[in-house]
């Protein structure tokens, strides 16, 4: 039996999350990681979704307890009014947030390639 690959076992990390997490959350996500303190249509602009679903995405991953959040409230990002535009808001990720990037970080660190490099320089 092969292992998983790499994103199978991001895939099953959010899902040992909560089973409920989404692709448009798992997406958000990433992309939060990747961009700190983009604004919500900033996330929808570069995820290619509308600003509703990237709001509704961003608060899924928002902390428990937040008026801003909503289920399942994984306690991934905050929001925080946007200091140069208060009608919006900047994403950033949480500690917990951060420990999830780091594990992802870590999985895809060991990840075995699809196409060996071989094949790779071969068909370069």
């Amino acid at each position: 039996m092969r292992a998983r690959n790499a994103i199978l076992q991001a895939i099953h990390l959010f899902k040992g999350l909560d089973p409920r997490v989404s692709v448009n959350e798992v997406i958000a996500f990433l992309y939060v990681c990747e961009n700190e303190g983009l604004t919500v249509q900033e996330l929808a602009d570069v995820a290619g979704l509308t600003q509703s679903t990237a709001s509704r995405s961003l608060r899924a991953l928002g902390p428990e307890g937040s008026e801003w959040s909503q289920a399942p409230a994984l306690g991934l990002v905050e929001a925080f009014l946007n200091p140069a535009d208060a009608r919006s808001h900047v994403i950033h990720l949480t500690d917990r947030g951060h420990e999830v990037r780091r594990r992802l970080d870590a999985v895809i660190r060991q990840a075995t390639p699809i196409v060996p490099a071989e094949e790779l320089r071969a068909a370069g």
